[in-house]
Order: C-alpha cells, then structure tokens, then sequence
C-alpha cells in the first residue's frame, strides 16, 4: 500500500473511531469492582489471564479480605489457594501483599490517584495505573495491553518499526496524542473490545468487523492483508 500521510491518517484514525463508538456505544471495565482498592486488586491478578477469570475469585478474595490492612496481613497460602485457577499464584500473592503492606504503610491504606504513587506499588505498572485512574477515578488513562498493541499495528494508527518489540509507553504517547484525554479510558475500551470480538491475534475476523473497509490489514479492502496482518 502505498504510504499513508499524517493528515489522511490522522482522519481516518477519527472515523474509525467513530464506527467503535457505535459498534461500542456504552464501555466498561470487565473487571468487576466497588472500590479503588478492589480494581487494583483485580488489575494485578489479570496478568496472563482472562478478566472472566479474574471475576471467578476476586468475590471470596474481597470478602476474606477487604480492605489494605487485612490483605497486608494474610497468610499467603491462604490468598494463593484463592487466586491459585488464575495461573502464576506464587508471584501474584507476593505482589499483592506487598502492594498492601506499601498502601498501608506510604498511604494509610488509600489507593493514590497520580501514577508515579501507583507505579511506586509493588506489582503496578503503567497499565495497571492506567486501569485505576480511568476506571475508579476518572483520570485520564490510556492502558495498552496486548489487543491495544495488536490492534492498533493491524490498523496502522502508530509508528511501525520492523523488527523492534512494541514499546507500551511509546504507543500510549503517539495514540493519546491524536485523541483528547477525555476520550482515553474509552478510546482503549473500545479498542480492546475490538481485539476481543473481531480482531483475534489469530484468523481476525475480517468479515464482521466494523472498520472493514478502512482498515490496511482488512482482507476484505485488500485481499492480499493476510501476509501482512502480524508484520
């Protein structure tokens, strides 16, 4: 194809994400939560595992323990027996109680709302603060997981570098810098939506998706996008 300008891009970026806004008219979080504390929680377990999951034993983690304070002094047998279907429970209880005992002890046990105090967590990193300050506190937050790295190389909304591994920090800069903060947590609700429902890392779901018609890897637009789907 041929190369596509900043301005025609930067267009087509904006419908496109207008078709997901109607595709995706209302997003939430998957994760299940009241409080800060519990989506933070939750966060940190859906490493490596599916929110779905996540949601299948946060209920009797929440109950056990409710707050910073008691899941600072859990037993962490107890809490792995808990968490222990999500895959990866050894080193999931070691974040979780560190992150308590932190809160606990740098924030008297309430969940910060700026990044540098969320990243200073045990366990946290961008994404996971992204998730809280979106989600819990109305922060402008763009989290970028594996869909959002996906999905926005298949649509070329950002920079491709062949042969370079994704770089988190530098995709949540390039694409929040074409939308307005507040459309960030959605703008990355959406696009995971996406990922999920059409754009599979595996056989994309070209057929269905709302952007087929824009979108450069649609093998519907360009039958010859299967080659280039993943480069």
């Amino acid at each position: 194809m041929p190369r596509e300008k900043r301005a025609a891009r930067l267009r087509r970026m904006h419908e496109e994400y207008a078709l997901l806004c109607a595709e995706f008219p209302d997003p939430v979080c998957a994760l299940h939560f009241d409080t800060p504390f519990q989506l933070l929680v939750a966060t940190i377990l859906s490493a490596q595992t599916t929110d779905r999951r996540v949601n299948s034993v946060t209920p009797e983690l929440f109950r056990r323990w409710p707050e910073p304070g008691d899941l600072a002094d859990a037993r962490p047998e107890d809490v792995e027996d808990v968490i222990h279907p999500l895959g990866f429970f050894h080193s999931k209880t070691r974040n979780l109680l560190a992150m308590a005992t932190k809160l606990v002890a740098d924030f008297d046990g309430v969940v910060p709302q700026d990044m540098d105090s969320l990243t200073s967590l045990p366990g946290v990193g961008r994404k996971t603060a992204n998730v809280v300050l979106g989600n819990a506190f109305g922060i402008s937050g763009f989290p970028v997981d594996t869909h959002v790295i996906r999905v926005t190389r298949r649509l070329r909304w950002r920079t491709i570098r062949r042969g370079s591994a994704p770089d988190p920090v530098g995709i949540e800069r390039e694409i929040t810098s074409c939308f307005p903060p507040g459309e960030w947590t959605n703008l990355s609700h959406r696009l995971i939506f996406l990922g999920r429902r059409y754009c599979h890392a595996r056989n994309p779901d070209c057929v269905s998706c709302p952007l087929r018609e824009s979108c450069p890897s649609s093998t519907i637009a360009h039958p010859n996008a299967a080659k280039r789907n993943d480069r």
